[in-house]
């Protein structure tokens, strides 16, 4: 289709098109009078022109009533209202603008703008959601201080929040009173936020590095305040870290957090109050797993590191996005990693990486992490972003070290603060700084698509030489035929027969073990090497690429025993575990049976039994790549064959390990509960065990015996879970046991929704579709949507993938029922679909109907069309 507009199509936007506005607001004042379904905005904005002679200006605005329009005090009668906002002329060069808007938030259930959420009211302005509260340049290069009066009904609403400090506040008539927040610091509007509601509050302050005292405030909803704890234990953390690391000082008198049930997305960095999903605020032992507890700490580190790289300086557009987002989720996890586990944390952050990421490269929504079109600027919050932009900033770190990078990180806040930067204003600094030549490493900003990394390798015995040779290769993609050779950090390590390291050496000077690959083809040669080595490569995940190396059994076996690097070991794992499933899929297709050589059983019996080891290393090491990740492997997916194979492999290694499991299940048994890294590390390993022994003759015991005794919701859910994959007879008492004891809970029940989402069950759709008639259930709440549909659709491939088409028919109602309703949400659950061209002639028919389905909907949503439009393209 052609990107020009009709009336059924919205327009795309190109990075290459972006002019600077022509005026920009330098303070606004903005007062919302709050009601249900009639709330009043005005706004009051200093406006400058700052391209001379322009004397029109457009602002966004959607779904708003229009009441009030003054230039300096005075009516103007100078505009006209357009479907997307007003244009504004023959304007002055400088004026205060005026605009009183009313809006419906009782009615708004895209959750975008201003909103009820429970409750209460709740704003979401990222990306585009200002334009839903008033009309305002909403793009984030203009920079503006806001100050904001909230007006409520007292006994409802007892707490009035916004961004910056408090500066004002009093009781009016009728019950009703008002509080004024004041943010010194310039910021665009999608970083603006209210919050109005009756909440219990945890507080606590903390003492800056310079001397400040910051006062800290979590909100969440009435008889949750025992749930707060760790999320403002893990905010104290986070300030102390990015002081410690980063050298960044948190800048308010006040920072606060408030917990909503109803949003979009897992958090947001407001300036100063940030709103987050409360499946990232509320946990204890009761309620919460160790995964929540960890993700907790993940997310408010995130938002708050925010505070720095991404609101003292932001995106210059939208396009610009992974400035922000990857270099955040960099910080994150590193923050993550310091505090924790670094080769967990690594590994789960390579797993996102290997499986939904690797497949968005290869989809019809292929993008870099610095788009060149966008329709919807909802579809871009991808994995490509935030995570392949991640790896991005720690490929930049990898070259440069760690105070190579921290002199980058100075110079980028000096030349950019409280200003709107760009991807490239952050490698200039990080060049300069350092004085390495990021010339071609800028191709990863503009570049889409996963490199395959090829690998040979030749040992000389007589000259004592290794050489090894890497090629590399970008597959075409979307847009982008044509590919150029990428800057990659390419970790290498050699070891001697004994796993010792042999030191890396060429024409008798040391080689650094980050070899710099730079070309489509380049050989490296190593000196001194007295026997064939073998070559662990792509340590620590060294660059987002898929290596192709035809190791040996015995080599993989090898690096998992003596790898010095512990993702290294993991990742030879990996390796072993892939050539089995990929032979035995074969096999499957072939009508053979699956066999796994005792070897191969051996060698995760060892990482098994290795004492030194970390059990939450242990735990990774024997989880299996998920059906999704193993998908993603092959160009034509055969959803049963992999189904089949993974099932049987887990069962092989359950019954071939079956002693050592159960003893080691049984050995870490722990009397009482903690969040520590140790306890949590022994659940860990004790849980997996348990999945595995699920499927022995002692798997009905075990798991029954661990529901009834479990003093925290980890064991809890891994009982429960062990029951649902090994489908085992006491998995309906304890789903039906659990929903009675939590259906007062949606953000707990979210676990048991996601358990009925996966249930490998022949029946698995008929169960989700009477599931959503369990009143704990609601399509509006975006949570309870991805714990059900998304658990069903995304990760239940062999039943959303049946062959009469049935999982494609329901996620094309619920699609369509969202399209209306939160188009954002929906935006995220087609995913599946967009894979469509990845299996057998039948499946893509009956999911191409599905398509062409949706496109023939009246006002389909722009977050929908642009996906539904690439993929039928494609």
């Amino acid at each position: 289709m052609a990107d020009q507009p009709t009336a059924a199509q919205p327009t795309a936007k190109y990075r290459a098109d972006y002019q600077a506005p022509d005026f920009t607001i330098t303070d606004i004042d903005l007062t919302f009078d709050l009601h249900d379904t009639a709330t009043r905005v005005i706004a009051v904005s200093q406006v400058k022109q700052q391209t001379q002679g322009v004397t029109s200006l457009e602002l966004d605005g959607d779904e708003l009533v229009l009441h009030r329009l003054e230039i300096n005090g005075e009516s103007w009668e100078h505009f006209e209202q357009t479907e997307s906002g007003l244009i504004l002329r023959e304007l002055p060069a400088v004026f205060e603008l005026t605009i009183e808007t009313e809006i419906n938030p009782e009615a708004n259930t895209s959750l975008e703008g201003l909103y009820k959420s429970g409750g209460g009211f709740c704003t979401q302005c990222e990306a585009e959601g200002f334009r839903r509260i008033t009309y305002y340049q909403d793009r984030p290069d203009v920079l503006a201080r806001f100050t904001t009066k909230v007006i409520a009904d007292k006994a409802s609403f007892p707490y009035l929040l916004s961004n910056g400090n408090k500066v004002g506040s009093g009781d009016l008539e009728n019950g009703r009173h008002w509080v004024q927040w004041q943010d010194p610091f310039l910021k665009p509007c999608y970083l603006f936020a209210l919050v109005a509601g009756d909440f219990d509050v945890l507080r606590d302050s903390y003492k800056t590095v310079s001397g400040r005292d910051v006062a800290l405030e979590i909100f969440v909803d009435k008889g949750n305040l025992d749930r707060a704890e760790h999320a403002m234990h893990s905010l104290i953390n986070s300030m102390k870290w990015d002081e410690e690391r980063f050298g960044l000082e948190y800048d308010l008198d006040i920072y606060m957090i408030v917990a909503v049930d109803f949003f979009n997305m897992g958090a947001m960095e407001n300036k100063g109050l940030n709103i987050f999903n409360s499946k990232f605020v509320l946990a204890n032992s009761a309620t919460a797993t160790d995964t929540d507890y960890l993700g907790i700490e993940s997310v408010i580190g995130h938002e708050y590191f925010h505070n720095w790289t991404g609101n003292r300086v932001t995106c210059r557009d939208w396009f610009q996005l992974s400035l922000k987002e990857g270099l955040t989720v960099f910080r994150d996890q590193e923050f993550s990693s310091d505090l924790g586990s670094r080769p967990v944390n690594r590994i789960q952050n390579v797993r996102i990486m290997r499986g939904p990421q690797f497949a968005e490269d290869r989809g019809p929504m292929s993008h870099p992490i610095r788009p060149e079109k966008v329709i919807e600027m909802n579809n871009f919050y991808t994995l490509t972003v935030y995570e392949k932009g991640s790896e991005v900033i720690r490929m930049m770190h990898t070259l440069l070290g760690e105070d190579g990078f921290q002199a980058g990180m100075k110079l980028y806040f000096e030349r950019h603060d409280g200003t709107a930067a760009t991807c490239d204003d952050f490698v200039q600094a990080m060049e300069d700084a350092s004085g390495v030549d990021l010339g071609q490493f800028r191709l990863w900003y503009s570049q889409s698509g996963t490199p395959v990394v090829t690998v040979s390798t030749a040992y000389e015995a007589d000259a004592k030489r290794y050489l090894v040779t890497v090629k590399q290769q970008t597959a075409p993609t979307p847009g982008q035929k044509e590919k150029l050779p990428l800057h990659i950090p390419f970790d290498i390590e050699l070891y001697d027969s004994k796993g010792e390291v042999i030191e890396l050496q060429c024409n008798g000077e040391r080689v650094h073990h980050i070899l710099n690959v730079t070309q489509s083809e380049q050989t490296f040669t190593f000196d001194q090497v007295n026997e064939k080595p073998v070559i662990s490569m792509l340590r620590e995940f060294s660059a987002p690429v898929v290596l192709e190396y035809d190791y040996s059994d015995e080599e993989l076996v090898f690096l998992m025993t003596h790898a010095r690097n512990e993702f290294a070991r993991w990742d030879a794992g990996q390796m072993l575990l892939a050539k089995y499933i990929r032979s035995n899929v074969q096999a499957v297709q072939a009508g053979n049976a699956v066999v796994f050589p005792e070897n191969v059983v051996d060698a995760f019996r060892g990482a098994l039994l290795d004492e030194k080891l970390d059990p939450a290393f242990i735990a990774e090491m024997l989880t299996l790549p998920s059906e999704n990740e193993v998908a993603g492997w092959y160009e034509r997916v055969d959803v049963d064959a992999i189904h089949t194979v993974l099932a049987q492999i887990e069962q092989i290694l359950a019954s071939a390990l079956e002693d050592e499991l159960s003893a080691i299940y049984h050995s870490l048994s722990q009397s009482g509960y903690s969040i520590t890294h140790d306890a949590m590390a022994k659940r860990s390993l004790r849980n997996r065990c348990l999945a595995y022994l699920a499927y022995t003759e002692q798997g009905e015991k075990l798991v029954s015996a661990q529901y009834g005794k479990a003093d925290n919701m980890t064991d809890t859910i891994a009982a429960m879970s062990a029951a649902n994959e090994a489908q085992l007879a006491c998995r309906e008492t304890q789903m039906a046991d659990f929903s009675s004891k939590w259906s007062h809970d949606g953000l707990v029940m979210d676990k048991w929704f996601v358990l009925q989402g996966k249930n490998p069950a022949g029946n698995s759709l008929a169960n989700v579709r009477e599931t959503m008639n369990h009143p704990a259930f609601s399509l509006k709440n975006p949570n309870r949507t991805r714990s059900l549909v998304a658990s069903f659709c995304a990760n239940n491939p062999v039943h959303f993938h049946a062959k009469d088409g049935s999982g494609y028919r329901f996620l094309t109602e619920i699609l369509t029922a969202l399209n209306s309703s939160n188009p954002q949400v929906a935006s995220r659950l087609i995913e599946p679909f967009l894979k469509y061209r990845l299996y057998d002639e039948d499946r893509q028919a009956l999911m191409r109907a599905e398509l062409e389905q949706l496109a023939k909907l009246e006002n389909l949503a722009r977050d929908l069309f642009e996906k539904v439009e690439k993929a039928l393209e494609q």
